[in-house]
């Protein structure tokens, strides 16, 4: 099986800590790094993923705005830089330890940013961030 994940998402997951919108989203967001972190492929998806399963029946959900496939596009064009390989929908990843360390340091330094700007979470991920993401729960 692979986990499906959206591009701006790989961004979040650097420094999830376990906390979210509600606690059915942190139940469902720590399932889905459990199994990443056993080595699950992840396959990167256009829309809503797997972390925002627990979100889309809500009224007004945000999963499916314009607003957040931007965020997408400009989180998927960074990534591929730093990995060095181009994200395409559907395409299967599995990270390994040292892509994962390398995003933690692009994030830190601010080089895979673009995708985070006007989230409501940017505050708390820069000070996790700034702390070499110590604590954070997704270690391939």
């Amino acid at each position: 099986m692979t986990v499906s994940i959206r591009p701006h998402h790989l961004l979040c997951m650097l420094t999830y800590l376990g906390r979210g919108y509600t606690p059915d989203f942190v139940k469902n967001y720590d399932q889905i790094i459990q199994r990443l972190n056993k080595g699950e492929a992840l396959s990167l998806v256009t829309g809503p993923d797997d972390i925002c399963a627990p979100m889309l029946a809500e009224a007004g959900c945000h999963c499916h705005n314009d607003s957040v496939r931007v965020r997408d596009e400009m989180a998927a064009r960074q990534i591929s830089a730093v990995l060095k390989t181009s994200l395409v929908a559907n395409m299967a990843l599995r990270l390994t330890t040292s892509q994962v360390l390398a995003l933690r340091a692009a994030f830190a330094n601010g080089a895979i940013r673009a995708g985070c700007e006007g989230c409501e979470w940017h505050e708390l991920c820069s000070n996790i961030a700034s702390k070499n993401s110590g604590g954070a729960i997704w270690r391939p």
